[in-house]
């Protein structure tokens, strides 16, 4: 695998009141894909909470809007690895409708430790499933 695909339909509670995908929608597509990105692989985030008692969180978002989109379009969401490290993993994901991307985002997540926020080593199993999505 090397990009995960996610459809995503635009809802109306998704659009302002211009009828276009308000600009935050975007970073909720993007963490509806990448929540069935990691599921997909086999390595969901309620396990990590569970099991290592570990969560990621966005340290950095950078969005370019090249389109808008609207009430019912159908979106996909491709996420790609771009780099991953000891404890964070920067990940390139674009909103395509019908095959042209609309909005392409770079987001930079850190893995840290629920209880305390501090920064924790990516378990190798998710380091071995995120590897999966890197770019060609």
């Amino acid at each position: 695998m090397t990009a995960h695909q996610h459809k995503i339909r635009v809802y109306y509670e998704d659009t302002d009141a211009g009828g276009v995908v308000y600009h935050a929608g975007y970073l909720r597509f993007a963490e509806r894909a990448r929540t069935e990105a990691l599921r997909d692989l086999g390595v969901p985030h309620a396990e990590l909470v569970t099991l290592h008692g570990l969560i990621f969180m966005v340290r950095r978002a950078k969005l370019d809007y090249l389109a808008p989109s609207r009430l019912d379009d159908s979106l996909t969401i491709a996420t790609r690895l771009v780099s991953l490290h000891a404890a964070s993993v920067v990940l390139r994901q674009t909103a395509m409708r019908d095959g042209s991307v609309i909005c392409d985002a770079e987001l930079t997540l850190v893995c840290v430790r629920q209880d305390n926020v501090r920064p924790a080593r990516i378990p190798p199993r998710w380091r071995a499933a995120l590897a999966e999505l890197m770019e060609n």
